[in-house]
Formats: C-alpha cells, sequence, structure tokens
C-alpha cells in the first residue's frame, strides 16, 4: 500500500536554497516518497534521482506539463527519476466554462493519455477548485469531464480544492472508486485564497475524505502556502496522519 507522500512544490522556496538539506529534513519526518513538479527537476533529473536515493526518497508521480511541446522532456524526466506516472497540473478556468469546452479539454487529456501509453507511461489529472465550481448542464463541469476521459486516464484529486468548488469530497471520493489513484491531502480555513494549515488543523474532515478514498491510492501532502514554518506545517501533518495508522491504507 502506499505510504504518504509530499508534493516537492510545498517546499519549493527551501529546496531553491538547500535542496539536499530539504529532503533529508522530509525523510526525517518519516515519509518516504515524494511528487515533484517538473520544474523543481530542472534540467538534470539523473542528479535529482541522485539526490532523493541519498535522502532515502522514492517517486510517487510526477507533475509536468504533457499537453504541449514540454512532454517529450517531461517524460524523459519522469523515466529518469523512477515513475511511471505523470499528473498534468491543471486546465485553465476556461477549459470548463461551458460543454463545448470540457469536451475540448477531455480530447487533449484523451490524446496525451495515448501518448503517454507509448512512451510506457500513465497520466493523470490534478484538478483545482475551478473545475467542480464552473457548472455544465447542471452538473460541475469535473464531472462531465471526468465521464469523457478514457478509462486509461488516472485522476489525483486535490481534496482541498475539490471541497472549495463546492464538492462533498467522500462522496465525491466514493462515486469515482478506483478512478482515483492519487490524492492531495490538504487542510486549511476553507477559502479560496487564505493560507493553508497543517492536515488536521483546518476545516476538511480528514478522516471521512480518507476513509471514502481507494486504500491504494496515493496520500500526498501537499501545502500550496501557509502561515509560519512550511517544514514544521509538513512535520506536524505527517504526524497526524500517523494517528490514522489503518484508516483506508495509511501506515504508520
Amino acid at each position: 500500500m502506499p505510504v504518504p507522500a509530499v508534493q516537492l512544490y510545498s517546499v519549493r522556496t527551501e529546496i531553491a536554497t538547500r535542496p539536499a538539506e530539504t529532503l533529508r529534513s522530509v525523510a526525517e519526518m518519516g515519509f518516504r516518497a515524494v511528487e515533484p513538479t517538473a520544474g523543481l527537476v530542472g534540467d538534470d533529473p539523473h542528479a535529482f534521482r541522485d539526490a532523493l536515493a541519498s535522502a532515502g526518497l522514492t517517486v510517487s508521480s510526477l507533475h509536468g506539463p504533457l499537453l504541449d511541446e514540454r512532454r517529450d522532456a517531461v517524460a524523459a524526466a519522469a523515466r529518469a527519476i523512477g515513475t511511471d506516472t505523470v499528473v498534468i497540473p491543471a486546465i485553465a478556468a476556461e477549459g470548463f466554462a461551458d460543454r463545448a469546452s470540457v469536451e475540448d479539454s477531455a480530447r487533449r487529456v484523451n490524446e496525451a493519455v495515448r501518448w503517454a501509453a507509448g512512451a510506457g507511461l500513465r497520466l493523470g489529472y490534478h484538478n483545482h477548485h475551478w473545475e467542480f465550481a464552473q457548472v455544465v448542464a447542471g452538473r460541475p463541469a469535473f464531472e462531465l469531464f471526468a465521464d469523457l476521459l478514457e478509462p486509461e486516464a488516472l485522476l489525483e484529486i486535490d481534496v482541498y480544492w475539490a471541497h472549495m468548488g463546492g464538492a462533498d469530497v467522500p462522496e465525491l471520493l466514493g462515486r469515482l472508486g478506483e478512478r482515483v489513484s492519487h490524492l492531495h491531502v490538504k487542510d486549511g480555513p476553507g477559502t479560496v485564497d487564505a493560507p493553508m494549515t497543517a492536515v488536521g488543523s483546518g476545516t476538511l474532515p480528514i478522516p471521512a475524505i480518507l476513509a471514502a478514498a481507494p486504500p491504494g491510492a496515493w496520500r500526498i501532502v501537499e501545502l500550496d502556502r501557509c502561515d509560519g514554518d512550511m517544514l514544521d506545517a509538513l512535520a506536524r501533518s505527517r504526524r497526524y496522519l500517523s494517528g490514522l495508522t489503518g484508516l483506508a491504507g495509511l501506515p504508520a
């Protein structure tokens, strides 16, 4: 079963100034895997892989743009750092404005899914709040989008942004079932612009969310921004998750 991981976007500032020390700190918290972004991997993915290995960290997946001319480089980076899964970070809000836009967004992702498969990779999509907040034919745009995706497309549900978009996240996860391969687990005050908090100290029903998710889905802690020290918030998130041992596949 997956161990809790960290989205390294959370510590992008720290990695920019002290990369090796930051990765060691993440490992010392008890995290054993990370989800980098393509930007953090940089131009030398083999060196990045070596830095992860030195810290005792593996890779759950890679966030990267696979919908444009950068996809060859992103695919090569994924293979170099040791993952077979790339997650599209976002499609802009206008891609979910109406049915035609949603259909075009799904078409683009499906084409990328087929391309990725030919490159030996799996492809997922990561949501923000706008896919749920925008309504198409009486349904959240995300619902239509998910229906139009190829069965091979993975879903990485960002639980905070789905909640901000108006979704009942436990109910959503129950309906999506095994299509959900990754979760972004984050918490906070429940507003779009406010800083986030350590997981377990905000307003989201984290235990109910994790219980509703597939046991095999990666649990990836991500705090886009927070008040105070980011590393401390991540460490408190890991301790909180450790207290939920046995809940829907969370090991200690």
